[in-house]
């Protein structure tokens, strides 16, 4: 007789909160557990583990995190709810006196899960097992890529940050910037085109300075992964502006793998602001990278990350940020109200701005990005563009994205399921979406 028909498999259940990198992470640990002895189900099912991967970013990141923690109990009463992440890392003494909360690990040891688990007494003890290590001295880095899609992957190759920014908790939570060797990435891309993803996303908190520890750079790693059998589609995310050189936008340019897409976080339109928050660069600078993206390539999508009401800013201040944001060929806008997070510089800087401000300033810059993206839009109709199509049937409809980032639909056709297939941009439908021919 197998002793293993007679084990009774144990429901796990991951939730990710925050960003594409938690999302990239918590994907690659639930596809590592040991099938055997672990059944991944729903969030909202019946599990005996929850997993919740934290993100602290915001203060509404916070309570979401806090939410997810008491909706998982209650859907259990008996089952064991673990934390990891970047919450867990920065108030492991918060979550611990939880009642709700049987495990915490930080950023540095999240990866442990399976086997905390696994060693775990199934006993119905209150006692909470807090591991997380500092992170003053960690230098490991963990890759990962995501499974959840079914045409792209979100592949990690970088992690941790040196920046310092004065409202970001990133250095604390997820320590100093590191990120893998390119022979490590390049084999992890040959893994997600073995399971028939055809497009990755390189991801990262600062996936600019990859390399930098191994001598290597990002351009070196563009370059091995292009030749990637399988991989069709490469696409870059956010990007630091003053480490998009370049070599890199010449490369994007020469490549049909590289998507004409890039993210560039901008967070304010003032340089006095800017100078406040600690970034790396001036508007002139961010003015002439956008300039030198659209002249090299002409339908490039250019993302933009702003934070509203940062401590200080003035009206005057936000509207340099809107006549800034206007004069640029950006495609659109990713608006973050500010959020003050305790242990970071910018939370003992005065006068706060109030919610009621910030609403109104969000309303505006939400409306500026409506008229850009339709401007970006308009501009491309008519076009042929390359578009990987998804594999979901929406009501007998299936869409998918351009090389530069422009959400296509058309009749549903299994054929087309993560198939790239050359279509035309023919009219923009009610709901903001073209209409492939």
């Amino acid at each position: 007789m197998n002793i293993e028909q007679y084990t009774v498999k144990k429901r796990v259940a991951f939730q990710t909160l925050g960003c594409k990198l938690n999302f990239s992470e918590t994907s690659y640990i639930a596809g590592k557990f040991d099938t055997t002895l672990f059944d991944i189900v729903s969030h909202k099912a019946v599990a005996d583990y929850y997993i919740i991967n934290s993100c602290l970013v915001t203060a509404t990141a916070e309570k979401k995190c806090r939410t997810a923690i008491r909706q998982a109990k209650h859907r259990n009463p008996d089952a064991k709810v673990a934390v990891i992440g970047c919450m867990s890392q920065l108030q492991v003494e918060k979550l611990a006196l939880m009642k709700e909360v049987d495990i915490v690990l930080g950023t540095a040891n999240k990866f442990d899960i399976q086997k905390v688990l696994a060693n775990i007494p199934d006993t119905k003890e209150n006692k909470c097992l807090a591991i997380v290590p500092e992170l003053t001295k960690h230098t490991d880095f963990n890759a990962s890529y995501s499974f959840g899609d079914r045409t792209r992957s979100f592949l990690k190759i970088q992690d941790g940050c040196d920046n310092f920014c004065s409202y970001c908790t990133v250095p604390y939570a997820r320590g100093r910037s590191r990120s893998g060797t390119i022979t490590e990435i390049v084999a992890l891309a040959n893994e997600t085109a073995a399971k028939g993803f055809k497009e990755i996303v390189l991801t990262g908190v600062n996936a600019g300075d990859f390399g930098k520890h191994h001598g290597t750079s990002l351009i070196q790693l563009l370059k091995s992964l292009t030749p990637v059998d399988g991989i069709e589609r490469i696409r870059l995310s956010s990007i630091e502006p003053d480490l998009l050189n370049d070599e890199i936008i010449q490369w994007v340019a020469s490549q049909k793998k590289m998507m004409p897409h890039f993210h560039l976080p901008l967070q304010n339109g003032s340089d006095a602001i800017l100078n406040a928050m600690n970034r790396k660069y001036s508007t002139a600078f961010f003015r002439e990278q956008v300039k030198k993206i659209k002249e090299t390539i002409p339908d490039a999508c250019i993302a933009c990350d702003v934070i509203i009401g940062f401590p200080g800013e003035t009206d005057d201040h936000f509207n340099e940020t809107l006549s800034f944001l206007e004069a640029l060929p950006i495609s659109y806008i990713h608006s973050f109200t500010y959020s003050g997070r305790p242990g970071t510089h910018a939370f003992s800087i005065y006068p706060k701005i109030s919610n009621i401000i910030k609403k109104e300033r969000s309303i505006r810059i939400h409306h500026l990005s409506e008229k850009k993206k339709k401007e970006f839009y308009t501009q491309c109709a008519g076009q042929l563009r390359p578009v990987l199509f998804e594999c979901d049937n929406n009501n007998g409809i299936i869409s998918g994205f351009t090389d530069n980032y422009i959400r296509v639909k058309t009749t549903y056709d299994s054929e087309s399921c993560n198939k790239i297939k050359s279509v035309l941009l023919s009219t923009i439908d009610t709901d903001g979406i073209f209409i492939a021919k």
